[in-house]
């Protein structure tokens, strides 16, 4: 029997609410029950521990691979699922004081790909680059990359599973096959099954319980949302630090050791030559280098749906995935309102269809909203400038990084309970090097000093003390914020299910924990009629609906 769309949608609500409700026997609670009484998990002193690098003696980081055969394979998506870009490197990188980039033009770029495995059918080539690091000063070594190849699929069909291989047919360096599978069409019924969320990775022991944790829950994409390698943690001659500000003293500029990244591509192919990741820069892919160039080796070595979506920056992006709108900006290049990534977003989320996009999705790197005392109110400037903007468009769910815990606040506008606000869930503990956060603002003698949270992307600091609220003349509250629905500071990893256009499963998984016990999990479900956003009409102006 077929239904009208008002009766489906009924039907899929039903579904949703039932499946809410008895789980297995499990209350799973949605935030149409809250806002939730803030909640503190207990810190577990087990598991500060010594957050321990992979060596590169590891042969999850070694080059298995012979001359110009392609190796750090890796998937990305494109603006819509009729596109994939797929990512490779050939040849050694080089460290030392005379390094010579390799020629790009001297190796082709090809990927072979189709439905069956065997025969390919199609064939598609693209472009190659290299980068370098340099540092014109004594003792500091330089490195210059290999070969980065980026190769864009086009006219794939949706849901569909397709095969390939990369590399260069003509030297007879060519990858084994692989597989990806492209994204649902567009439409509010139509959604990836689960997404994998995942901040502050580094390349550590704990990292490794993350990913592998994370390939068992089988994602159909992942977001990274920054600091990928920690590669500026290491000195150019590969000695290792536990805190970027505690090594480099004598240096006129912080340096970094760029075999870390080729480490982490090589452990991090298992998933993503087969699973599409997404990423954002975080303050770790700044890495200056000489003539003041920031972002080098995140810049090259990931491809990114900028063109397509109309930006012209690796910083930041926009993608759907299904019935998902996801918009990935960046913290680390100006965001005023007068300024060009500002008027990006502007265009991007006013082309947004929500009929046929419902879910709208936000991330970068340094959270709006943590009770945390490192990084707390970091990056208010980009608050302030464009939290209104995100609002205004009914963005549903924000995530973040940069704090080394787990945090899901209420809904929340302005630091006011807002039943129209975006949820915001920080994932900064992927397994970073730098330990965990585990001090919180609220704590007696936690408070930072205000003048200690500068924005140098704005040009000043706009975190000052709240003006209304519980909290009236302060800098920070004197208990855990009504915003901050569940905090606790343990390594893990997210997975985010969308069911239909209103309802989606989040859930927040524990390093420490089995693979069938949840850390967090809570239903998060739109309210359309109640929260009215501008709706795109076929005139391609806009209604509030």
């Amino acid at each position: 029997m077929a239904f009208s769309r008002p009766c489906a949608l009924a039907l899929d609500v039903i579904a949703a609410f039932m499946f809410y409700a008895v789980d297995g026997g499990i209350y799973i609670p949605s935030t149409l029950d809250g806002p939730f009484e803030p909640v503190t998990v207990p810190f577990d002193a087990n598991l500060r521990g010594n957050a321990v690098d992979l060596p590169d003696s590891d042969p999850r980081v070694q080059r298995l691979v012979n001359g110009f055969e392609p190796e750090q394979i890796s998937v990305s998506l494109s603006a819509n699922y009729d596109s994939v870009w797929i990512s490779w490197i050939t040849g050694e990188s080089q460290i030392g004081n005379n390094v010579k980039p390799l020629d790009p033009k001297t190796i082709s770029s090809v990927v072979r790909y189709g439905k069956l495995r065997y025969p390919m059918t199609h064939e598609a080539t693209g472009h190659s680059l290299f980068y370098s690091q340099l540092y014109p000063f004594e003792g500091l070594q330089n490195y210059t990359s290999g070969i980065i190849h980026h190769v864009r699929l086009t006219g794939l069909s949706p849901n569909t599973l397709y095969y390939y291989r990369c590399g260069d047919p003509s030297i007879q360096a060519m990858s084994k096959i692989y597989s990806f599978k492209t994204m649902p069409l567009s439409d509010p019924r139509n959604y990836p099954h689960r997404i994998g969320i995942v901040g502050d990775l580094g390349l550590t022991y704990n990292t490794t319980t993350t990913i592998s944790h994370l390939i068992r829950n089988k994602p159909d994409l992942v977001l990274l949302v920054g600091d990928v390698t920690y590669a500026n943690l290491y000195l150019t001659n590969g000695t290792g630090s536990d805190c970027y500000s505690c090594s480099f003293p004598q240096t006129p500029i912080h340096e970094t050791y760029q075999p870390r990244w080729d480490y982490w591509g090589r452990f991090m192919q298992n998933l993503v030559s087969e699973v599409p990741i997404m990423v954002i820069e975080g303050n770790h892919e700044i890495e200056e280098q000489a003539g003041s160039q920031k972002f080098a080796a995140y810049s090259s070595r990931f491809a990114f749906p900028s063109e397509e979506s109309g930006s012209s920056s690796t910083f930041y992006y926009s993608f759907n995935a299904g019935g998902i709108h996801f918009i990935m900006l960046g913290a680390y290049i100006a965001y005023n309102k007068s300024g060009v990534q500002y008027k990006w977003l502007q265009r991007d989320l006013a082309n947004v269809d929500r009929s046929v996009t419902p879910w709208l999705v936000a991330a970068w790197h340094p959270p709006w909203y943590s009770t945390y005392k490192a990084h707390y109110r970091e990056v208010e400037c980009m608050r302030v400038a464009m939290e209104e903007l995100l609002y205004s468009y009914g963005v549903d769910i924000v995530f973040n990084g940069h704090v080394h815990a787990y945090e899901r606040s209420n809904r929340v506008y302005n630091y006011t309970l807002d039943l129209c606000g975006p949820i915001y869930i920080t994932v900064g503990d992927g397994g970073n090097r730098e330990k965990m956060a585990i001090n919180h603002a609220d704590d007696p003698g936690n408070c930072p000093e205000p003048l200690s949270t500068p924005d140098q992307y704005m040009g000043g600091f706009c975190a000052t003390n709240f003006t209304s609220g519980p909290a009236t003349g302060k800098f920070c509250w004197d208990r855990q914020p009504e915003y901050s629905a569940l905090r606790e500071s343990s390594f893990g990893h997210g997975v985010l299910e969308v069911k239909n256009e209103t309802w989606a499963l989040w859930t927040w998984y524990r390093n420490q924990d089995s693979d069938s016990k949840v850390g967090d999990q809570i239903y998060i479900v739109r309210q359309p009629n109640r929260c009215p956003v501008p709706q795109q009409t076929s005139a391609g102006s806009f209604a509030t609906s």
